[in-house]
């Protein structure tokens, strides 16, 4: 089994973001939640990415700019085929500026590492960063990733996550990161049950998705099976990486949170907070 190369050089410049989703959380109702007709109809669609949020800007902007405030030149978005809204609207008027923007498609919605099989193209064989278009990352996690020389995750304490305005019991939702005494990733257990999670602590690192992926995982995700949700999940082709190809993913604490825009019942604080920044993409 080889070990990966201690001084390859980390993906400095390109990103893929994952906008296929179908939106199913943000399709739900949410009692009490006060949405503006462009709201709404963006929550009926489940587009998470284009929510229109401070100045009718969608949230995709905030996080395209974000990229290119941390470094990030080359992005991709993973889109479905067809007629795409954020397709329509980065081809449109609205291109971005700062970003060479690049578009991967993922024909049907099979998991989150079959999205990323579908950017193989676009990565060229060099690492790459790797997010959610329905998160706002701290500056600090997408900096520290892209300095990174060898393949990470972004790693969050949940006490940093409520603190920044993720509720409590959402947290559970995300993937809880068991990490070795030299910082490494040991292990990822994805939406864990009441036991495995007490099995972390009080204060666990949790995942918000954020990685700076090796070109090992493309392998990876190809080895790897459907989970028992039918998916082909990114934890899983992590752990493949980690248990057959030798690689390993460093954990890099952030001590800041993350804007998460979930369900309806997020729209509003996100537009609170995003409210007088002016995006850049």
């Amino acid at each position: 089994m080889a070990a990966p190369s201690p001084d390859r050089r980390p993906a400095s410049d390109q990103a893929v973001i994952l906008a296929r989703g179908l939106g199913t959380r943000m399709r739900k109702p949410v009692a009490g939640a006060e949405l503006d007709p462009a709201q709404h109809a963006a929550a009926e669609r489940g587009q998470k990415a284009m929510m229109p949020l401070a100045g009718g800007r969608p949230f995709l902007d905030f996080v395209l700019s974000g990229l290119a405030d941390a470094g990030y030149a080359r992005v991709c978005l993973v889109v479905g085929p067809g007629p795409d809204p954020v397709r329509a609207h980065y081809t449109g008027r609205s291109r971005p500026a700062r970003v060479r923007l690049e578009f991967a498609v993922q024909d049907e919605p099979r998991g989150t590492a079959d999205a990323v099989l579908s950017a193989e193209p676009f990565a060229a064989g060099d690492p790459f960063l790797l997010v959610n278009a329905d998160n706002l990352y701290p500056r600090a996690a997408l900096e520290a990733l892209r300095v990174l020389p060898e393949a990470g995750v972004a790693a969050f304490r949940r006490s940093v996550l409520v603190a920044g305005g993720i509720p409590a019991e959402r947290i559970l939702a995300f993937a809880l990161l068991g990490v070795d005494r030299d910082g490494y990733l040991t292990e990822v257990v994805e939406k864990p049950g009441a036991a495995d999670a007490a099995r972390f602590g009080d204060d666990p690192l949790v995942s918000m998705n954020a990685w700076l992926l090796p070109p090992a995982i493309f392998t990876a995700a190809r080895a790897i099976g459907p989970s028992p949700r039918g998916e082909l999940e990114l934890q899983d082709a992590v752990r493949h990486s980690i248990a057959r190809l030798g690689e390993r993913f460093r954990a890099v604490e952030i001590a800041e949170g993350v804007l998460d825009l979930s369900t309806r019942g997020d729209i509003a604080a996100a537009a609170e907070r995003l409210r007088g920044i002016e995006p850049r993409p």
